[in-house]
Protein backbone atom coordinates (compact mmCIF):
# COMPACT_ATOMS: atom_id res chain seq x y z
CA UNK A 1 0.00 0.00 0.00
CA UNK A 2 2.87 2.54 0.75
CA UNK A 3 4.01 1.99 -2.96
CA UNK A 4 0.82 3.40 -4.30
CA UNK A 5 0.26 5.80 -1.12
CA UNK A 6 3.41 7.84 -1.80
CA UNK A 7 1.56 9.18 -5.03
CA UNK A 8 -1.09 10.77 -2.75
CA UNK A 9 -1.38 14.47 -2.43
CA UNK A 10 -0.91 15.62 -6.57
CA UNK A 11 -3.05 17.90 -7.83
CA UNK A 12 -6.40 16.32 -9.71
CA UNK A 13 -5.29 17.40 -13.23
CA UNK A 14 -1.84 14.90 -12.79
CA UNK A 15 -3.38 11.87 -12.17
CA UNK A 16 -6.23 12.77 -15.59
CA UNK A 17 -3.21 13.35 -17.07
CA UNK A 18 -1.80 10.01 -16.13
CA UNK A 19 -5.05 8.31 -16.79
CA UNK A 20 -5.03 8.90 -20.63
CA UNK A 21 -1.63 8.24 -21.11
CA UNK A 22 -2.54 4.54 -19.69
CA UNK A 23 -5.61 4.51 -22.18
CA UNK A 24 -3.24 5.75 -24.96
CA UNK A 25 -0.54 2.99 -24.25
CA UNK A 26 -3.03 0.19 -23.88
CA UNK A 27 -3.57 0.78 -27.99
CA UNK A 28 0.16 1.62 -28.55
CA UNK A 29 0.79 -1.19 -30.76
CA UNK A 30 2.30 -0.76 -34.02
CA UNK A 31 5.11 1.43 -33.18
CA UNK A 32 7.38 -1.25 -31.19
CA UNK A 33 6.54 -4.00 -34.15
CA UNK A 34 7.58 -1.23 -37.10
CA UNK A 35 10.83 -3.72 -38.11
CA UNK A 36 8.76 -6.44 -38.24
CA UNK A 37 6.28 -4.97 -40.06
CA UNK A 38 9.06 -3.26 -42.36
CA UNK A 39 11.36 -6.50 -42.64
CA UNK A 40 8.84 -9.93 -42.42
CA UNK A 41 5.50 -7.96 -44.12
CA UNK A 42 7.43 -5.51 -46.55
CA UNK A 43 10.32 -7.72 -46.90
CA UNK A 44 13.17 -4.61 -46.37
CA UNK A 45 16.76 -5.54 -45.64
CA UNK A 46 18.12 -4.42 -42.11
CA UNK A 47 20.20 -1.48 -44.14
CA UNK A 48 17.83 -0.37 -45.83
CA UNK A 49 15.24 -0.35 -42.73
CA UNK A 50 17.92 1.27 -40.95
CA UNK A 51 17.48 4.13 -43.99
CA UNK A 52 13.86 4.42 -43.60
CA UNK A 53 13.90 5.12 -39.61
CA UNK A 54 17.09 7.26 -39.60
CA UNK A 55 15.10 9.25 -42.93
CA UNK A 56 12.27 9.68 -40.58
CA UNK A 57 13.75 10.73 -37.50
CA UNK A 58 15.28 13.78 -39.61
CA UNK A 59 11.84 14.77 -40.41
CA UNK A 60 10.30 14.58 -37.26
CA UNK A 61 13.54 17.49 -36.09
CA UNK A 62 11.46 20.08 -37.05
CA UNK A 63 8.49 18.70 -35.63
CA UNK A 64 10.06 18.30 -32.05
CA UNK A 65 11.18 22.08 -32.62
CA UNK A 66 7.71 22.89 -33.57
CA UNK A 67 6.47 20.91 -30.42
CA UNK A 68 8.24 22.71 -27.88
CA UNK A 69 7.40 26.33 -29.43
CA UNK A 70 3.78 25.29 -28.97
CA UNK A 71 4.40 24.32 -25.88
CA UNK A 72 5.77 27.73 -24.47
CA UNK A 73 3.73 29.56 -26.71
CA UNK A 74 0.09 27.87 -27.04
CA UNK A 75 -2.41 26.03 -24.58
CA UNK A 76 -0.44 23.00 -23.62
CA UNK A 77 -4.07 21.14 -22.81
CA UNK A 78 -5.30 21.69 -26.20
CA UNK A 79 -2.02 21.15 -27.99
CA UNK A 80 -2.21 17.37 -26.97
CA UNK A 81 -5.72 17.18 -28.14
CA UNK A 82 -5.22 18.66 -31.74
CA UNK A 83 -2.01 16.31 -32.13
CA UNK A 84 -3.83 12.80 -30.76
CA UNK A 85 -6.84 13.59 -33.45
CA UNK A 86 -4.27 13.44 -36.13
CA UNK A 87 -2.98 10.70 -34.83
CA UNK A 88 -6.57 9.21 -34.42
CA UNK A 89 -7.19 9.63 -38.13
CA UNK A 90 -3.94 8.17 -39.26
CA UNK A 91 -4.52 4.57 -37.41
CA UNK A 92 -7.88 4.05 -38.76
CA UNK A 93 -7.26 5.32 -42.28
CA UNK A 94 -3.82 2.95 -41.82
CA UNK A 95 -7.12 0.01 -40.68
CA UNK A 96 -8.63 0.58 -43.67
CA UNK A 97 -6.58 0.41 -46.46
CA UNK A 98 -3.88 -2.41 -47.37
CA UNK A 99 -0.46 -1.90 -46.10
CA UNK A 100 1.79 -0.12 -48.64
CA UNK A 101 4.37 2.76 -48.55
CA UNK A 102 1.50 5.01 -48.09
CA UNK A 103 0.18 3.44 -44.96
CA UNK A 104 4.25 3.40 -43.80
CA UNK A 105 4.10 7.04 -43.98
CA UNK A 106 0.21 7.56 -41.82
CA UNK A 107 2.07 5.60 -39.55
CA UNK A 108 5.29 8.30 -39.32
CA UNK A 109 2.93 10.56 -39.76
CA UNK A 110 1.08 9.58 -36.02
CA UNK A 111 4.30 8.81 -34.50
CA UNK A 112 5.58 12.34 -35.35
CA UNK A 113 2.64 14.18 -33.80
CA UNK A 114 2.82 11.68 -30.27
CA UNK A 115 6.26 13.01 -29.85
CA UNK A 116 4.96 16.25 -30.93
CA UNK A 117 2.56 16.38 -27.96
CA UNK A 118 5.79 15.28 -25.53
CA UNK A 119 6.88 18.63 -24.68
CA UNK A 120 3.33 20.08 -23.96
CA UNK A 121 3.03 16.69 -21.73
CA UNK A 122 5.98 17.42 -19.97
CA UNK A 123 5.63 21.00 -18.78
CA UNK A 124 2.15 21.20 -18.33
CA UNK A 125 2.57 18.19 -15.34
CA UNK A 126 5.89 20.73 -14.46
CA UNK A 127 3.31 23.69 -14.35
CA UNK A 128 1.29 21.92 -12.33
CA UNK A 129 3.52 20.52 -10.02
CA UNK A 130 6.07 21.95 -7.26
CA UNK A 131 9.56 21.17 -7.11
CA UNK A 132 9.58 18.62 -4.58
CA UNK A 133 6.69 16.54 -5.95
CA UNK A 134 7.97 16.35 -9.00
CA UNK A 135 9.70 13.16 -9.13
CA UNK A 136 6.46 11.30 -8.20
CA UNK A 137 4.54 13.27 -10.98
CA UNK A 138 6.73 11.80 -13.52
CA UNK A 139 6.92 8.70 -12.30
CA UNK A 140 3.44 8.24 -11.77
CA UNK A 141 3.00 9.37 -15.40
CA UNK A 142 5.53 6.75 -16.78
CA UNK A 143 3.80 4.29 -14.28
CA UNK A 144 0.78 4.83 -15.63
CA UNK A 145 2.08 4.70 -19.28
CA UNK A 146 3.50 1.21 -18.94
CA UNK A 147 0.48 -0.24 -17.52
CA UNK A 148 -1.04 0.12 -20.63
CA UNK A 149 1.88 -0.93 -22.57
CA UNK A 150 1.76 -4.38 -20.78
CA UNK A 151 -0.32 -6.17 -22.92
CA UNK A 152 -0.06 -4.52 -25.89
CA UNK A 153 3.11 -5.43 -27.70
CA UNK A 154 2.00 -9.29 -27.13
CA UNK A 155 -1.42 -8.87 -28.41
CA UNK A 156 0.51 -6.66 -31.51
CA UNK A 157 3.01 -9.87 -31.76
CA UNK A 158 -0.03 -12.21 -32.23
CA UNK A 159 -1.83 -9.78 -34.67
CA UNK A 160 0.89 -8.92 -37.01
CA UNK A 161 0.91 -12.33 -39.14
CA UNK A 162 -2.93 -12.13 -40.35
CA UNK A 163 -4.22 -8.95 -38.68
CA UNK A 164 -2.47 -6.12 -38.56
CA UNK A 165 -5.01 -3.59 -39.48
CA UNK A 166 -6.91 -4.67 -36.24
CA UNK A 167 -4.03 -3.53 -34.15
CA UNK A 168 -4.40 -0.09 -36.26
CA UNK A 169 -7.74 0.55 -35.87
CA UNK A 170 -7.26 -0.39 -31.56
CA UNK A 171 -4.71 2.28 -31.73
CA UNK A 172 -6.53 5.18 -33.14
CA UNK A 173 -9.91 4.18 -30.85
CA UNK A 174 -7.90 3.84 -27.43
CA UNK A 175 -6.29 7.32 -28.45
CA UNK A 176 -9.39 8.73 -28.99
CA UNK A 177 -10.45 7.77 -25.74
CA UNK A 178 -7.36 9.92 -24.59
CA UNK A 179 -8.92 13.02 -26.35
CA UNK A 180 -12.22 12.62 -24.79
CA UNK A 181 -10.83 12.09 -21.51
CA UNK A 182 -8.23 15.01 -21.64
CA UNK A 183 -10.97 17.73 -23.00
CA UNK A 184 -13.49 16.77 -20.82
CA UNK A 185 -11.71 16.62 -17.52
CA UNK A 186 -8.70 18.63 -17.66
CA UNK A 187 -9.84 21.85 -16.00
CA UNK A 188 -8.05 23.72 -14.14
CA UNK A 189 -4.03 24.14 -15.64
CA UNK A 190 -3.09 27.45 -13.69
CA UNK A 191 0.84 27.08 -13.48
CA UNK A 192 1.81 26.48 -9.41
CA UNK A 193 3.78 29.55 -8.09
CA UNK A 194 7.11 27.85 -6.14
CA UNK A 195 9.08 29.98 -4.22
CA UNK A 196 11.15 27.28 -2.48
CA UNK A 197 15.05 27.52 -2.65
CA UNK A 198 15.27 24.74 -5.14
CA UNK A 199 13.36 26.46 -7.62
CA UNK A 200 15.44 29.22 -7.90
CA UNK A 201 17.15 27.77 -11.10
CA UNK A 202 12.69 28.19 -13.22
CA UNK A 203 12.49 31.40 -12.74
CA UNK A 204 10.89 33.05 -15.94
CA UNK A 205 13.32 34.51 -18.40
CA UNK A 206 10.08 35.60 -21.18
CA UNK A 207 11.50 37.17 -24.15
CA UNK A 208 14.86 35.35 -24.37
CA UNK A 209 15.85 32.79 -26.51
CA UNK A 210 16.55 29.26 -26.14
CA UNK A 211 20.18 29.69 -27.07
CA UNK A 212 21.04 32.52 -24.72
CA UNK A 213 19.62 30.48 -21.82
CA UNK A 214 21.82 27.31 -22.76
CA UNK A 215 24.72 29.26 -22.82
CA UNK A 216 23.89 30.20 -19.31
CA UNK A 217 23.71 26.72 -18.51
CA UNK A 218 26.44 24.62 -20.01
CA UNK A 219 25.03 21.14 -17.59
CA UNK A 220 21.90 21.29 -19.94
CA UNK A 221 23.81 20.74 -23.10
CA UNK A 222 26.23 17.89 -21.19
CA UNK A 223 23.22 16.33 -19.78
CA UNK A 224 21.23 16.74 -23.37
CA UNK A 225 24.48 14.66 -24.98
CA UNK A 226 24.24 12.32 -22.07
CA UNK A 227 20.78 11.10 -22.59
CA UNK A 228 21.10 11.27 -25.79
CA UNK A 229 23.73 8.47 -25.93
CA UNK A 230 21.32 6.59 -23.83
CA UNK A 231 18.37 6.79 -25.93
CA UNK A 232 20.74 6.11 -29.30
CA UNK A 233 21.88 2.81 -27.41
CA UNK A 234 18.72 1.79 -26.32
CA UNK A 235 16.97 1.83 -29.59
CA UNK A 236 18.95 -1.03 -30.03
CA UNK A 237 16.27 -2.66 -28.42
CA UNK A 238 13.67 -1.95 -31.25
CA UNK A 239 16.41 -2.10 -33.89
CA UNK A 240 18.98 -5.24 -33.27
CA UNK A 241 17.14 -7.04 -30.93
CA UNK A 242 13.99 -8.00 -33.29
CA UNK A 243 16.23 -8.69 -36.05
CA UNK A 244 18.02 -11.46 -34.23
CA UNK A 245 14.98 -12.92 -33.02
CA UNK A 246 13.97 -13.46 -36.16
CA UNK A 247 16.60 -14.34 -38.05
CA UNK A 248 17.61 -16.87 -34.80
CA UNK A 249 14.14 -17.84 -34.32
CA UNK A 250 12.37 -17.59 -37.72
CA UNK A 251 8.43 -16.77 -37.67
CA UNK A 252 8.51 -17.24 -33.69
CA UNK A 253 10.79 -14.48 -33.06
CA UNK A 254 7.58 -11.94 -33.76
CA UNK A 255 6.14 -13.52 -30.60
CA UNK A 256 9.07 -13.89 -28.33
CA UNK A 257 9.91 -10.37 -29.17
CA UNK A 258 6.13 -9.19 -27.88
CA UNK A 259 6.86 -11.08 -25.03
CA UNK A 260 9.76 -9.79 -24.22
CA UNK A 261 8.52 -6.50 -24.64
CA UNK A 262 5.67 -7.27 -22.41
CA UNK A 263 8.22 -8.31 -19.76
CA UNK A 264 9.56 -4.91 -19.98
CA UNK A 265 6.49 -3.32 -19.46
CA UNK A 266 5.66 -5.59 -16.22
CA UNK A 267 9.03 -4.42 -14.63
CA UNK A 268 8.39 -0.96 -15.41
CA UNK A 269 5.15 -0.84 -13.63
CA UNK A 270 6.88 -3.22 -10.22
CA UNK A 271 9.74 -0.98 -10.56
CA UNK A 272 8.52 2.31 -11.05
CA UNK A 273 6.89 2.68 -7.38
CA UNK A 274 9.66 0.13 -5.96
CA UNK A 275 12.73 2.79 -7.61
CA UNK A 276 10.65 5.71 -6.63
CA UNK A 277 9.94 5.19 -3.10
CA UNK A 278 13.47 3.30 -1.98
CA UNK A 279 16.16 5.88 -4.18
CA UNK A 280 14.49 9.57 -3.56
CA UNK A 281 18.40 10.13 -1.70
CA UNK A 282 19.85 8.93 -5.60
CA UNK A 283 20.56 12.33 -7.86
CA UNK A 284 19.08 12.95 -11.15
CA UNK A 285 22.64 12.52 -12.49
CA UNK A 286 23.36 9.19 -11.00
CA UNK A 287 19.99 8.11 -11.84
CA UNK A 288 20.84 8.79 -15.25
CA UNK A 289 24.30 6.96 -15.24
CA UNK A 290 23.11 3.69 -13.72
CA UNK A 291 20.44 4.08 -16.53
CA UNK A 292 23.29 3.57 -18.93
CA UNK A 293 25.24 1.09 -16.85
CA UNK A 294 22.45 -0.90 -16.83
CA UNK A 295 21.20 -0.61 -20.26
CA UNK A 296 24.52 -1.91 -21.47
CA UNK A 297 24.61 -4.86 -18.54
CA UNK A 298 21.50 -6.14 -20.43
CA UNK A 299 22.55 -5.96 -23.77
CA UNK A 300 25.48 -7.65 -23.36
CA UNK A 301 23.81 -10.87 -21.66
CA UNK A 302 21.74 -11.10 -24.36
CA UNK A 303 24.67 -11.40 -26.72
CA UNK A 304 26.12 -13.75 -24.65
CA UNK A 305 23.01 -16.06 -24.10
CA UNK A 306 21.88 -15.62 -27.62
CA UNK A 307 19.66 -18.30 -29.13
CA UNK A 308 18.84 -19.31 -25.08
CA UNK A 309 15.68 -18.03 -24.98
CA UNK A 310 14.65 -17.39 -21.27
CA UNK A 311 18.12 -15.23 -21.04
CA UNK A 312 16.32 -12.89 -23.51
CA UNK A 313 13.79 -12.68 -20.40
CA UNK A 314 17.01 -12.11 -17.62
CA UNK A 315 18.64 -9.38 -19.90
CA UNK A 316 15.28 -7.59 -20.75
CA UNK A 317 14.62 -7.70 -16.79
CA UNK A 318 18.21 -5.98 -16.22
CA UNK A 319 18.26 -3.08 -19.11
CA UNK A 320 14.26 -2.10 -17.55
CA UNK A 321 15.93 -1.70 -14.49
CA UNK A 322 18.07 1.08 -16.32
CA UNK A 323 14.99 2.33 -18.22
CA UNK A 324 13.37 2.88 -14.86
CA UNK A 325 16.22 4.83 -13.53
CA UNK A 326 16.64 6.76 -16.37
CA UNK A 327 12.94 7.84 -16.93
CA UNK A 328 13.13 8.77 -13.58
CA UNK A 329 15.76 11.25 -13.83
CA UNK A 330 14.84 12.80 -17.10
CA UNK A 331 12.53 15.09 -16.56
CA UNK A 332 12.88 16.24 -13.08
CA UNK A 333 16.64 16.71 -14.03
CA UNK A 334 15.40 19.44 -16.76
CA UNK A 335 12.46 21.01 -15.41
CA UNK A 336 14.51 21.43 -12.09
CA UNK A 337 17.48 23.67 -13.96
CA UNK A 338 15.53 25.38 -16.52
CA UNK A 339 13.46 28.65 -16.81
CA UNK A 340 9.82 27.59 -17.11
CA UNK A 341 9.16 29.57 -19.75
CA UNK A 342 11.46 27.01 -21.67
CA UNK A 343 10.10 23.91 -20.40
CA UNK A 344 8.08 23.19 -23.38
CA UNK A 345 11.45 24.06 -25.93
CA UNK A 346 13.69 22.61 -23.73
CA UNK A 347 12.01 19.29 -24.11
CA UNK A 348 11.70 19.87 -27.78
CA UNK A 349 15.62 20.20 -28.05
CA UNK A 350 16.19 17.30 -26.50
CA UNK A 351 14.02 15.21 -28.87
CA UNK A 352 15.93 16.76 -31.45
CA UNK A 353 19.40 15.79 -30.11
CA UNK A 354 18.00 12.61 -29.03
CA UNK A 355 16.72 11.72 -32.72
CA UNK A 356 20.11 12.69 -34.50
CA UNK A 357 21.94 10.52 -32.21
CA UNK A 358 20.02 7.86 -32.93
CA UNK A 359 19.16 7.95 -36.67
CA UNK A 360 23.01 8.39 -36.89
CA UNK A 361 23.57 5.44 -34.80
CA UNK A 362 20.90 3.38 -36.37
CA UNK A 363 22.37 3.97 -40.05
CA UNK A 364 25.89 2.75 -38.43
CA UNK A 365 24.91 -0.09 -37.24
CA UNK A 366 22.75 -0.87 -40.10
CA UNK A 367 25.86 -0.71 -41.99
CA UNK A 368 27.75 -3.04 -39.39
CA UNK A 369 25.00 -5.46 -39.07
CA UNK A 370 24.92 -5.77 -42.26
CA UNK A 371 28.85 -6.22 -43.28
CA UNK A 372 30.09 -7.36 -39.97
CA UNK A 373 27.16 -9.60 -38.86
CA UNK A 374 25.18 -9.82 -35.21
CA UNK A 375 28.23 -10.08 -32.90
CA UNK A 376 30.42 -7.26 -34.46
CA UNK A 377 27.32 -4.81 -34.48
CA UNK A 378 26.66 -6.01 -30.72
CA UNK A 379 30.09 -5.40 -29.82
CA UNK A 380 30.28 -2.05 -31.19
CA UNK A 381 27.14 -1.49 -29.21
CA UNK A 382 28.99 -2.28 -25.80
CA UNK A 383 31.46 0.04 -26.82
CA UNK A 384 30.06 3.19 -27.82
CA UNK A 385 27.29 2.42 -24.82
CA UNK A 386 30.18 2.39 -21.91
CA UNK A 387 31.81 5.31 -23.48
CA UNK A 388 28.67 7.61 -22.71
CA UNK A 389 28.60 5.57 -19.35
CA UNK A 390 31.66 7.94 -19.14
CA UNK A 391 30.55 10.69 -20.04
CA UNK A 392 27.71 10.23 -17.56
CA UNK A 393 30.06 10.25 -14.60
CA UNK A 394 31.70 13.71 -16.04
CA UNK A 395 28.22 15.35 -15.30
CA UNK A 396 27.77 13.56 -11.60
CA UNK A 397 31.01 15.39 -10.76
CA UNK A 398 30.01 18.79 -12.36
CA UNK A 399 26.34 19.03 -12.20
CA UNK A 400 26.69 19.09 -8.08
CA UNK A 401 29.47 22.06 -8.74
CA UNK A 402 27.00 24.12 -10.69
CA UNK A 403 23.68 24.00 -9.44
CA UNK A 404 24.76 23.89 -5.66
CA UNK A 405 21.01 24.81 -4.09
CA UNK A 406 19.73 21.72 -5.62
CA UNK A 407 21.96 19.64 -3.39
CA UNK A 408 21.15 21.38 -0.35
CA UNK A 409 19.56 18.87 2.63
Amino acid sequence: MKLISQYKGLRRENYILCFGRLVTAMGAMIWPMLTMILSQKMGMSADRIAWVMAAVGLLALPANLIGGKMADHFNKKMNIIYLDIVSVVCYITCAAIPLSAVSIVLMFIAATCQNMEHPSYNALTADITVTEDRERAYSLQYLCTNLGFVMSPTIAGFLLEDYLWLAFLISGVAIGCSVGLLFFLVKDITPIKDTSEKAVYQAGRDGEGLWTVLKENKMIILYLLAISGYYATYQMYNYLMPLDLVRVHGGSGAVIFGSITSVNCVVVVICTPLFTRMFPWVTETVKTMLGQVLLVAGFGIFLSCMGRIPFYYAAMIVLTWGEVFSMLGESPYLTKRMPASHRGRINGMSAVINTSVTSVYQLVMGYVYKNGGSEIAWITVLMIGILFVLLCGVLVVKDRIVYKNLYLS
